[in-house]
This record gives C-alpha cells, sequence and structure tokens, in this order.
C-alpha cells in the first residue's frame, strides 16, 4: 500500500484522512448518517523542507490538532440545534488552552510535588526519574478517569471501530463489517502510543537539564517540544511498518497495552460508520 490511512474517533462517529483528503461520518440520533468529505492541505506541500525526518512530526502534531478539534465540532454540530463554524481565534484558543492545561498538569505540578523531597534526593537524575514517574501516573490516571465517563465509553469504541477497519484495508481482504470485526482493536500507529512516547521521551531528554528554576523547567519543555514532537512519530511511523524491527516493535509495546484502556470493541454500527469514512477517501 501506498499510503498509510488513519483517522480519529468522534463524537459517534470517525474521522478518516487519506492523501489530500479527510471524510467524517457521524450516526445522527434518528439513525441517519451524516458524511462530510474534503481536501486537505499541509504546509509541507507548500515548503518541501518540511518532509524532511523530525520536521515532519511537528507538522503531523499540529496539523492533527488542528483538524482533530475540527472534526470534533463537526460531529457536535450533528447533534446541536445550531451549526457553527470554529473562527481562527477560537482554534488557536481552544489549542492555546489545551496546551496550558497540559503544561499544568504535566510539567508545573509534577515539578511541585518534586520540591517536597529533593532536599532528601541527592541525585539529579534520581529527582528526575521520581517527577518522570509522578507524570506517567498523572497521564494514566486521566486515562482511567475519563474512560468510565458513559460519553467516553462511547468515543472509546468508535476509536476501536477505526482501528479495525484500518487493520482490514491493511490485511486487503475485503472491506466489510464482518472482516473488520476479526481484527484487534489495538494499532502500532494510534495517537494513543504518540502520547505516551513523547511523554517518555520528555523524562529521557528533560534528565540532562538538571534542577532548572520551575519557569525555566516550563520554557524548557515548551523549547523540546518539537524536537520530542519530530522523535516520537519517526518511531511511531518505524513501529507502523509490516516490516519493523524487533526493537520499533517492542518500543510500541506499551503504547499498545495503553490502547486497552482507550478503545474498547465496537458494535457491528460503529464499524459500518468507520468502513463509510474510509471507503469515501480511498482511491479508485
Amino acid at each position: 500500500m501506498a499510503h498509510n490511512y488513519g483517522g480519529q474517533a468522534v463524537i459517534e462517529g470517525v474521522m478518516m484522512r487519506g492523501k489530500g483528503e479527510q471524510a467524517i461520518a457521524v450516526r445522527k440520533e434518528d439513525g441517519e448518517i451524516i458524511l462530510e468529505k474534503k481536501e486537505i492541505t499541509s504546509i509541507a506541500d507548500k515548503f518541501k523542507f518540511l518532509k524532511w525526518p523530525l520536521l515532519r512530526g511537528v507538522v503531523a502534531l499540529f496539523q492533527s490538532l488542528i483538524l482533530g478539534i475540527k472534526a470534533l465540532t463537526f460531529s457536535a454540530n450533528q447533534f446541536s440545534e445550531e451549526e457553527e463554524e470554529l473562527t481562527i481565534l477560537e482554534l488557536v484558543a481552544t489549542i492555546g488552552i489545551s496546551f496550558g492545561l497540559a503544561m499544568i498538569l504535566f510539567v508545573a505540578l509534577p515539578a511541585i510535588l518534586i520540591s517536597f523531597v529533593q532536599d532528601v534526593v541527592a541525585s539529579n537524575l534520581a529527582l528526575n526519574l521520581i517527577e518522570g514517574g509522578i507524570k506517567i501516573i498523572f497521564f494514566l490516571t486521566y486515562v482511567v478517569v475519563i474512560s468510565q465517563m458513559e460519553d467516553i465509553k462511547r468515543v472509546f469504541q468508535y476509536h476501536g471501530a477505526e482501528h479495525k477497519v484500518i487493520h482490514n484495508y491493511e490485511s486487503e481482504l475485503p472491506l466489510s463489517i464482518e472482516n473488520a470485526q476479526k481484527f484487534t482493536t489495538l494499532h502500532p500507529r494510534c495517537g494513543t502510543n504518540f502520547l505516551l512516547i513523547v511523554i517518555l521521551l520528555s523524562i529521557l531528554l528533560f534528565s540532562f537539564f538538571g534542577r532548572p528554576t520551575l519557569l525555566n523547567r516550563v520554557l524548557i519543555h515548551i523549547s523540546l517540544l518539537p524536537v520530542v514532537a519530530g522523535l516520537s512519530y519517526e518511531l511511531i511511523k518505524q513501529a507502523g511498518r509490516e516490516d519493523a524491527g524487533r526493537l520499533f516493535k517492542v518500543l510500541a509495546i506499551p503504547g499498545l497495552q495503553l490502547q486497552k484502556l482507550t478503545t474498547k470493541e465496537p458494535s457491528s454500527d460503529q464499524i459500518e460508520i468507520a468502513l463509510k469514512s474510509l471507503e469515501a477517501i480511498l482511491d479508485e
């Protein structure tokens, strides 16, 4: 296959991305399936150097954030009386708030907690590893808590449907609900893997910076984000290859295990939605 298709679960639906196209399929409360298909462009198409290794991961991260928020807004609009289009300012504000909350939860709060024991632990490396462990605990706790919410469980089922359909396509079996149901809900190219690798890499890289002040910690994390995103993207890309080496398969294991929390077994109706979304962007 020439292209790695992938997507994202949305509210009562699935978004799939292809080569320059995106499709979102959503099932409304009355059972009607709404399908939106549109072309998508990347800044990397205009500036070719942004397709270089490492740089392409940064571009992919921010493009995925933008398209993902827009897809969620579209799906939410199908259950609202008024359809709203996100403005550029609202989109920037949404990403900014999300980024700020992530900095508070995964940078500032762990740093504050570790300050209570830093006078007892002499090794900077040990302190950084303990702080990294706190970040992982926060992340896992967050996933576990939201996975208990009924609405999120539905989204996680659509997440599983997306993965099953992608597996069906990559197996080269005819696309069908029956064939898709045979496959696992886990996939090595999943965004869950990406997030976990981002956290682990940031822990590793940050361990080389000693014990800076809280403000400097935040600034260092922000400056390291492009490097971490670029490296994480390349690792995920290699782990998702059919001929991936043993090392990349091993690196993908933690993310695959985490997907047992972020994906649920879907119903046939949910697989149908994922199939319609994928079929809309497949080459003739």
